[in-house]
C-alpha cells in the first residue's frame, strides 16, 4: 500500500510562485513513475505533469508548459511542482499519484493508469 501525502499549496497572487510536494510512504521510491492532476470547480480532473521512474523523462499539459516543472528526489521519497508564474486559472485542487512500473522512462498522463492518489492540496491564485 502506499500513501502519499501533498503539501505546499496555499494562496498566491497571479504572476507568483508555489511549490507542491509528494512524499510517498514506501520503503523505496524506485517503480513508482508519478503525476501531477488538479481538478478545478465544476470540472473534470486533468492531467498536469508526469515524470518517469528514472526522472530523465517529463511530460507536461500544453496549459503549464514552460511555466511548471516537476521533479523528484528518489532519496527523499518525495516529488515536486514547482509553479512559476501563475494565472488565476491555475486554481484547483492538485492531487499528486503514483504508479507501479517496470519501465525506467515511460511517463505516464492519464488518470486511469495510476493505482494511488493522495488527498489533494489547494491552490488558489488571485488576479
Amino acid at each position: 500500500q502506499v500513501q502519499l501525502v501533498e503539501s505546499g499549496g496555499g494562496l498566491v497572487q497571479a504572476g507568483g510562485s508555489l511549490r507542491l510536494s509528494c512524499a510517498a510512504s514506501v520503503r523505496t521510491f524506485n517503480n513508482y513513475a508519478m503525476g501531477w492532476f488538479r481538478q478545478a470547480p465544476g470540472k473534470d480532473r486533468e492531467f498536469v505533469a508526469a515524470i518517469s521512474w528514472s526522472g530523465a523523462y517529463t511530460s507536461y499539459a500544453d496549459s503549464v508548459k514552460g511555466r511548471f516543472t516537476i521533479s523528484r528526489d528518489n532519496a527523499k521519497n518525495t516529488v515536486y511542482l514547482q509553479m512559476n508564474s501563475l494565472k488565476p486559472e491555475d486554481t484547483a485542487v492538485y492531487y499528486c499519484a503514483a504508479k507501479v512500473t517496470t519501465s525506467l522512462n515511460l511517463v505516464y498522463g492519464l488518470a486511469y493508469e495510476y493505482g494511488y492518489w493522495g488527498q489533494g492540496t489547494q491552490v488558489t491564485v488571485s488576479s
